[in-house]
């Protein structure tokens, strides 16, 4: 913790529980923030975001459990690890802790050493499944992850502006609700998409994929250059590397049709080959 120089926010009313934790802390070469509500709390963690939060459950106004569905509503917060520290201790509050977004929930009075250990764990955790997100966003996929309820956690950023340009984040929720095998996406007056499971994407956390269907792929291509519906579906084949034989058996044509399609496609593409016309595809799919 002294390398890295951690952040951590403690909340608490309780004074002599902030003098203790951030004395002890702050030995540990710890950057402590401090605040003595829900309120302020919120109000600190929109400046500045720490690496850990240490949260007493009982506070006026806000109580804990509150101020931290509020922290975990904020998609810069998120991921940011919420370790509860309480003199309560019975189940139900335990329950609701977690339930709330916690992490952790420690019973007062606080054992050092033991708080040291879980910061370090649940800090490695949310590191690694920071890690993980960044090398998923830069692969430039279409993924998008749900919490238990059905609930968008993250998404990449291709992934978000797709949601965003059709507004169907309401959509992709209650298709993943259904959490079986490949799920369509309704979307009014077009093909719908595709939502693919891949598994866990961290704890509480299930990983799609977000794809056009065959007929949602050609219908972008034919609107983003101006093809008609069969000129759309034979750059589709061309950029999945078939050859003007294999476009012609799965589209039913001959190959003296799939030549003329050809002609039309390069020219509306501006391109003079099928290597070039399948660059443009690839690009414009993946940028959707």
């Amino acid at each position: 913790m002294t390398q890295t120089r951690d952040t951590v926010l403690v909340v608490d009313d309780s004074p002599e529980t902030l003098g203790f934790l951030t004395e002890a802390m702050e030995a540990d070469g710890v950057i402590v923030l401090v605040a003595t509500s829900g309120r302020q709390a919120l109000a600190i963690a929109g400046r500045v975001t720490p690496d850990v939060v240490l949260m007493d459950a009982v506070m006026p106004e806000i109580d804990g459990f509150e101020t931290c569905r509020l922290l975990k509503a904020l998609p810069a917060l998120a991921h940011v690890p919420v370790i509860f520290m309480t003199g309560l201790s019975e189940t139900e509050h335990i329950v609701r802790g977690l339930a709330s977004g916690g992490v952790d929930y420690l019973t007062k009075p606080i054992d050092l050493d033991e708080l040291r250990a879980r910061i370090r764990v649940h800090l490695a955790n949310a590191r690694a499944n920071l890690s993980a997100q960044a090398a998923l966003d830069a692969a430039g996929r279409h993924l998008v992850a749900l919490d238990a309820d059905g609930r968008i956690v993250w998404a990449t950023p291709q992934a978000a502006r797709l949601i965003d340009s059709l507004g169907i984040a309401g959509a992709v929720e209650m298709a993943a609700a259904d959490d079986g095998g490949p799920l369509e996406v309704a979307i009014p007056d077009a093909p719908p998409l595709l939502l693919a499971p891949l598994g866990a994407a961290g704890p509480g956390e299930r990983l799609y994929r977000l794809a056009r269907s065959e007929a949602g792929d050609a219908e972008l291509l034919r609107s983003r250059f101006g093809l008609t519906a069969r000129e759309a579906e034979v750059l589709l084949w061309i950029g999945r590397g078939k050859t003007n034989k294999d476009i012609g058996e799965i589209l039913g044509l001959s190959p003296r049709t799939v030549n003329k399609h050809l002609e039309q496609i390069y020219a509306k593409l501006g391109v003079e080959n099928r290597a070039s016309a399948a660059l443009k595809a690839a690009g414009a799919l993946r940028e959707g």
